[in-house]
């Protein structure tokens, strides 16, 4: 016998631990039943529009029967086996083969993952694996930023640069460095003269140096900040960033985990810039979020450090998931499905259109700081008590909070931040990024309910 509604909040609440887990969040949970393109319903049969893209992953939208049909005739055949060395599956080189086809020019092999931060703590351990067949076993440390977002396992956690993370879980792994990212609207330092990208990656080859070229594996950044504030770096930052790391053999880890697989208007985002990575991790929008797959794209030159080394000291790494069957054969679909309706350009088409209205709504708001947008479907407004000093709102008015309660009044569910600190830590902040499909009048909505949920908030 089926439980009831409030039997199901009941049991939720005694018997499920979730992601970022108290209580106090969990009084009344809202419990999701079903989702078409980027609208999704509750148990009780309210509809909302999916702001988030559920957790920044469902790229091509709710609902998708093609992609239930995929992983159903697969399950049918073989649901799962091993992809341990010595075994491999149909779906798994399939989908391995057309991911080469779509990615950057520089990668020639991927190892699949269950998630994002399996596909960090992947990366992390290549890069320390290649510089020791190297020659160099002394490069460890990895540089990561302030506000990036990696993962919370704790080697992914060490390298996530939000504290807010760390606090009940120290020690963090060591050899873990972090420094200021590209952020326009709140970067501290650049010399006279200097553009915030120029200073940026300035603060990374002096952390290099002051490291020691010789300790350092590999420096790691999100193209675009996601759960760290999508934070848009300005355009001269990441070719910079390239220059730095060839200059001192150092490692660029692209986390393309929330900027793949079409969100930003390109297939990755680092595209933009016309930068390739030495190690792609991704996860996410390569299945919509229908299956858990992640996994790490890597150069021909690290593919070729892997294959070189003597067999006692091969890559000793492993997932029970890895190359997942039907995990794999969801993700090839997903991708066909991308390339069928040419997601990447509508993506850059309603993009465009949330930016713009983003703009309109708030560009004389005497309490939006930063609005950030512009490519894809990956906008933020971030909110300041005090637009010419940058003030921030004091942490316990929840201005964040607040927002977020009255858009889901409107009919959006979306994700914000809550203020971080006083200038120039992040304010408060509201997030975009809906299903790749999302229909022009859906982000005409987007818009029109964070406006007026910051109405209902701020008085105006």
């Amino acid at each position: 016998m089926a439980l009831t509604a409030a039997e199901l909040v009941k049991a939720d609440q005694e018997h499920l631990i979730h992601p970022l887990h108290h209580p106090v969040d969990n009084a009344e949970p809202v419990i999701y039943v079903r989702g078409r393109g980027a609208t999704v319903w509750d148990i009780g049969g309210h509809e909302y529009i999916d702001g988030l893209a559920g957790l920044w992953n469902v790229n091509v939208g709710h609902g998708r029967a093609e992609l239930a049909d995929a992983a159903a005739a697969q399950i049918r055949e073989l649901a799962y086996f091993t992809g341990y060395v010595g075994s491999s599956n149909i779906p798994a080189i399939t989908l391995a083969n057309r991911l080469m086809e779509i990615t950057y020019d520089n990668m020639q092999a991927v190892f699949f993952t269950s998630g994002g931060a399996e596909s960090n703590e992947s990366a992390f351990k290549t890069a320390r694996f290649y510089w020791k067949a190297m020659g160099k076993p002394d490069k460890v440390k990895v540089i990561a930023r302030h506000q990036a977002y990696h993962g919370v396992t704790l080697q992914a956690m060490s390298a996530t640069g939000m504290p807010a993370y760390w606090k009940m879980f120290e020690p963090r792994v060591p050899g873990f460095v972090h420094i200021q990212t590209c952020y326009p609207y709140r970067f501290q330092g650049a010399k006279p003269g200097e553009t915030v990208g120029q200073a940026a990656a300035r603060e990374l080859e002096e952390a290099i140096l002051r490291e020691g070229p010789d300790t350092v594996a590999a420096f790691i950044g999100e193209p675009i900040h996601g759960g760290g504030g999508v934070i848009y770096p300005t355009d001269d930052y990441w070719p910079r960033v390239r220059e730095v790391c060839t200059r001192h053999k150092v490692l660029l880890i692209a986390d393309e985990v929330i900027t793949g697989f079409c969100r930003t208007g390109r297939w990755f985002a680092l595209m933009h810039w016309n930068v390739k990575p030495d190690i792609v991790s991704f996860a996410k929008g390569v299945t919509s979020g229908y299956l858990p797959l992640g996994g790490i794209m890597v150069t021909k030159a690290i593919k070729d450090a892997m294959d070189s080394v003597k067999p006692e000291d091969r890559w000793m790494h492993a997932y029970t998931y890895s190359a997942h069957p039907t995990c794999c054969a969801v993700a090839v679909k997903n991708i066909e499905i991308m390339t069928r309706e040419r997601l990447w350009e509508q993506a850059a088409k309603m993009g465009e259109r949330l930016f713009a209205g983003l703009t309109a709504a708030f560009r004389d708001h005497p309490n939006a700081g930063d609005i950030r947008g512009g490519k894809g479907l990956l906008a933020a407004v971030e909110l300041v008590e005090d637009r010419a000093s940058k003030k921030n709102f004091a942490g316990d008015r929840k201005v964040a909070a607040r927002i977020q309660a009255e858009m889901m009044k409107r009919g959006v569910v979306t994700r914000t931040r809550p203020v971080v600190g006083p200038h120039p830590s992040p304010g408060d902040a509201i997030y975009f990024a809906p299903p790749l499909v999302v229909t022009e009048a859906e982000i005409d909505r987007l818009v029109a309910a964070a406006r007026d949920a910051v109405k209902a908030v701020l008085g105006h």
